[in-house]
């Protein structure tokens, strides 16, 4: 039986979890509120929370599975991509409790690690399997040959899918973080009563900087005839931007489905917990024949339980890296 301690520290989440023996025990996210006035996230002041953050939230995990430290066989950790100072932190707590508790360390691609969230629970999907990937600061598309043999065929060329919806909340007056605010609306309007572009980018890859950029001017223009449009329609255009915003995902999905003959679809990263993707997807696979896999609420956001079920199955390989493993902030497969 192997234990794994889970870190993920990319971003704004302090994440601890347990995984044993392939089995999530616990998985504790301390997020951070202190952004929120600023619109964003603040890289400097992510680093410090996560210094605060991340003995509690180890000390948390570790108690909620009901095991003691010593148990534990190895600590994997995301080592990247993410923010430098955030990781820093994640990747320095990690190797000092590998080393007071000699124990083995595993390195985690933070991209790899939110497909690998689909073997949590159970419904897993089999390979070979295409997995959309769609997050604050990614958008691709993955063709999953094993676990750790994944090929990105299809991705973002500028901006992602789930900045897009944050930009577009913050041109609508929203607080952050305002894609699950636009999801929120975005059920209360009617998804036709504006239209967007749709960019057109060759093959799999994805564009959203020309859409962000449609949309600001459409925001532009409308207030500057009605200082009350958004006040008076924000439902409507928050469906109707979702709904654009989705199609261009699925759009995508539809060809790497037929061009990999595949019908195994999943879905992975933040925005994948967007209520509307997840409708439309559903909805998608109804008319084409697909299986389709979503994780959990909880272990769509940056989590330390997607962390850990990597671990555990590098850890079946024995997969460890050293002492002098250092984050990185732009990390490959």
């Amino acid at each position: 039986m192997a234990i794994i301690l889970g870190i993920e520290s990319s971003c704004d989440d302090t994440s601890a979890s347990i995984c044993v023996n392939g089995k999530i025990y616990s998985n504790i996210i301390a997020s951070q509120v202190i952004h929120q006035k600023y619109g964003g996230v603040i890289p400097e002041l992510a680093s410090r929370v996560h210094q605060q953050n991340i003995i509690p939230a180890v000390h948390q995990a570790i108690a909620d599975a009901k095991i003691h430290k010593n148990d534990i066989d190895a600590v994997a950790f995301t080592r990247g991509p993410g923010l430098l100072g955030s990781l820093i932190v994640g990747t320095s707590f990690a190797k000092a409790f590998a080393l007071a508790n000699g124990l083995p360390l595993i390195e985690v691609n933070h991209m790899q690690a939110h497909i690998l969230a689909h073997f949590i629970d159970e419904n897993k999907p089999s390979f070979p399997f295409i997995c959309l990937t769609v997050s604050g600061g990614h958008t691709q598309i993955v063709l999953v040959k094993d676990y750790f043999d994944m090929e990105i065929v299809g991705q973002t060329t500028d901006d992602a899918a789930g900045e897009a919806f944050d930009k577009t909340a913050k041109m609508l007056g929203l607080p952050y973080p305002g894609g699950p605010l636009i999801d929120k609306y975005a059920k209360e309007g009617n998804k036709l009563a504006f239209k967007f572009p749709e960019p057109q980018i060759h093959g799999l890859d994805f564009s959203f900087s020309g859409l962000k950029t449609s949309i600001m001017y459409f925001v532009r223009d409308r207030l500057k005839d009605d200082p009350d449009f958004l006040q008076n329609n924000l439902a409507d255009v928050c469906a109707s931007v979702q709904e654009r915003i989705i199609s261009i995902l699925l759009n995508k999905l539809k060809k790497a489905a037929v061009q990999f003959d595949i019908r195994n679809i999943a879905i992975a990263g933040g925005v994948s917990a967007n209520s509307g993707l997840r409708a439309a997807l559903n909805q998608t696979a109804e008319e084409l024949n697909w299986n389709v896999f979503i994780p959990k609420f909880e272990y769509c956001t940056d989590n330390a339980a997607m962390i850990a079920i990597a671990g555990h199955y590098k850890f079946l390989n024995q997969e460890f890296v050293g002492q002098d493993v250092a984050p990185m902030a732009r990390m490959k497969f």
